[in-house]
């Protein structure tokens, strides 16, 4: 490999492990955040809320900048902004810090529909390889952000303002890394992206969608209330944090791998069939044994979740033809996507309120699934989006 090459992929897998640190950080130290800065906790759920929204408002932006400067060059402005907005988060009132995690959370939108088409277009050989580079470090990104920041803050003793700021620093170095294909990659596409009008005629577009979007709502359910469900079920804190990270890292492998096997074929229906019903098998583990072999489930959860997560990315790549219809499916397909998910745990803490109990909530999660494997069936089949039947 040339040096270009390498200091191309180690600025790519960089980009990828920033794409969720400044919102998984938060949690960890969402009890400190909320007393220093005086937020009720519905204000404090509202940071997280107000990152994930901005994930599927804000993703149409990137065709638009990707059409006046070029995709390259709206990766790296992506990545200076996660800087900005991190270090802004930190600093004194609760205005800053809503405003803090919007910005990073904007330039995070954007960069999730970029890399999609940042694969096509510099790895047109190996969209299946890079595929599952970037989604594991991805999840990688998020796990170690949540497992790390409070021992960096009790190291350090920069209090939550400080770490949030070192969150600015991988981002810098990825950016440093990056420059290079930014300032010799190209400029605006010629012809533009493919307009939204035109990729929300086919079909295929919507089938990507709603997989998309069903598979990042029933990930972020578990996400945000895995660990209530095993304390209610009599499990340790601890244990229960031990268990949400398990199923986080068992991702890491999954997402790396799955992509890898899946591009070889021309159909990615088994795949996205198997990743499917193991994720069914992992919220059956949760809703019938929570406390009886919470291990196995949290490993078959995490390979189907992370499995699902990285066949949606992949599909959203290897469909359209091009790169620019990339980045109009992964528009489309992410921003409803992430707006889908973000209603996902608020809807999913209703039923648990009304219900009274997990048992309602764990089997609506139950019937997403089954809609979500009737939508994998049809965007895993064989197809190509192109400028003729876009």
């Amino acid at each position: 490999m040339s040096l270009r090459s390498a200091v191309l992929v180690a600025g790519f897998v960089l980009a990828a492990l920033n794409l969720r640190p400044a919102i998984a950080g938060v949690s960890p130290l969402l009890d400190e955040i909320m007393s220093d800065v005086g937020l009720s906790p519905a204000g404090g759920g509202a940071v997280t809320t107000v990152m994930v929204v901005c994930l599927g408002v804000f993703g149409p932006l990137t065709p638009v900048l990707a059409r006046r400067i070029g995709l390259d060059r709206t990766l790296l402005g992506g990545l200076l902004v996660i800087a900005v907005g991190v270090t802004l988060r930190g600093l004194d009132g609760a205005p800053v810090l809503y405003l803090g995690s919007a910005l990073a959370a904007i330039a995070i939108a954007v960069m999730n529909v970029s890399m999609p088409a940042v694969v096509k277009q510099h790895f047109p050989g190996r969209v299946n390889l890079m595929t599952g580079v970037y989604v594991s470090a991805v999840v990688a990104g998020a796990t170690l952000a949540s497992a790390v920041v409070i021992p960096v803050e009790r190291a350090t003793g920069y209090g939550w303002r400080g770490v949030s700021a070192l969150l600015a620093v991988p981002a810098l170095l990825a950016a440093l890394f990056w420059l290079p294909q930014a300032l010799r990659g190209r400029g605006a596409a010629a012809n533009g992206p493919r307009p939204f009008a035109a990729v929300l005629r086919s079909r295929v577009t919507w089938y990507v969608t709603a997989l998309m979007g069903l598979q990042s709502l029933t990930f972020y359910v578990m996400l945000a209330w895995l660990p209530t469900i095993f304390l209610e079920a009599g499990l340790p804190a601890d244990q229960a944090g031990y268990l949400l990270s398990l199923t986080n890292l068992v991702q890491v492998a999954t997402s790396l791998a799955v992509p890898v096997l899946a591009g070889r074929r021309e159909s990615q229906v088994p795949y996205v069939m198997g990743a499917g019903v193991l994720t069914v098998l992992g919220y059956l583990g949760v809703l019938l044994a929570p406390a009886t072999a919470p291990w196995a489930s949290m490993i078959v959860l995490g390979i189907g979740q992370g499995a699902s997560f990285a066949l949606a990315l992949l599909i959203i790549a290897l469909r359209p033809a091009d790169p620019d219809a990339v980045t109009a499916l992964s528009a489309v397909a992410q921003s409803v996507g992430y707006v889908i998910a973000a209603l996902g745990p608020l809807l999913f803490g209703l039923l648990r309120q009304v219900s009274g109990g997990w048992t309602v909530p764990l089997a609506a999660g139950l019937g997403v699934l089954v809609v979500q494997l009737v939508a994998g069936w049809f965007a895993g089949r064989p197809a190509t989006l192109g400028k003729a039947n876009l």
